[in-house]
């Protein structure tokens, strides 16, 4: 695998963006980059990105949980933020970025009693975590995703996202973050969303992770998520869906998890209110005082 990464001094003085980084080393030598923030025997809340942010998306609501004597790790998925960048579209199969997030997560920090929180392909990959060691997983809370098997029609509005991300010249990635804001960012968290990507190069996992979503029941995911849906539907620990109200993509994701899941039984499920796709942009700070509440019961 050919592999980039984004210089470090794309890196300095980004807003509102003050963490040390850290680092692991994956199958074939790949780097990833992860934040550890907070105390290393608090339990942890395991925040998890998608398409095509960064870890920089959970900086509003990382001093929130630290606060409150969580520890926060939150990954940069292979092909985003500081973590090292493939050339090669086949490199990012939906299943290689599985094992990486499993390497970091089972392996090199080897967690134990975490609240998976995810968005986006956040949880089209922490839920497959979830789906290998459930056992290592407190709760679960799921905003603005899936765990598509294939059988159901996706969106007309993910469908069109779909389309521009094969066939659009360019891909801005900030300004497409952006537009998933229910409220349009200042262009100076524009540019950090820009910052791990100095040329289309960079781009290459950005670009393809759309494709990698499983519409159809020939889907090479399609198995190993079935298998995952097998696990989850005995996963009887807390399991949350805290989906935005203003998603057009996930609109009634909600509705895939509730019942089928024990875990849902019972809790409090929220809708939250004035935010888009990314609603940690949105409403980061109500989101991380709704985790904290949520793994404050403990039972």
């Amino acid at each position: 695998m050919e592999v980039l990464r984004t210089p470090d001094e794309y890196f300095e003085d980004l807003d509102g963006f003050d963490f040390e980084p850290h680092y692991a080393q994956s199958t074939g030598g790949i780097r990833i980059h992860y934040l550890d923030e907070g105390p290393r025997s608090g339990p942890v809340a395991l925040l998890m990105h998608g398409e095509p942010s960064w870890c920089y998306l959970y900086r509003k609501m990382i001093p929130t949980l630290v606060s409150h004597g969580i520890r926060c790790v939150a990954p940069d998925l292979v092909g985003f933020g500081r973590s090292d960048k493939l050339t090669r579209s086949a490199d990012y199969s939906y299943q290689n970025h599985v094992e990486w997030m499993a390497s970091l997560v089972f392996g090199a920090l080897a967690l134990e009693d975490v609240t998976l929180y995810c968005q986006d392909w956040g949880g089209l990959i922490g839920l497959r975590l979830v789906g290998e060691k459930p056992n290592i997983f407190s709760r679960v809370v799921v905003s603005n995703t899936g765990l598509p098997t294939g059988d159901r029609p996706p969106t007309e509005a993910f469908l069109s996202w779909q389309r521009y991300s094969q066939e659009s010249p360019e891909l801005p990635v900030g300004a497409i973050v952006s537009r998933g804001c229910k409220t349009p960012l200042a262009q100076s968290v524009v540019r950090a969303y820009d910052a791990p990507f100095p040329d289309d190069s960079y781009k290459v996992g950005a670009r393809v992770f759309p494709a990698l979503v499983p519409t159809s029941t020939e889907d090479p995911a399609r198995k190993a998520n079935l298998a995952a849906w097998e696990v989850l539907e005995r996963f009887e620990r807390p399991f949350v869906c805290a989906f935005s109200d203003s998603d057009p993509i996930t609109k009634g994701g909600e509705r895939v998890f509730l019942g089928r899941i024990p875990g849902t039984e019972g809790q409090p499920h929220r809708t939250i209110e004035g935010a888009g796709h990314f609603l940690q942009e949105d409403q980061g700070p109500a989101i991380a005082e709704f985790l904290v509440e949520l793994m404050a019961q403990r039972g």
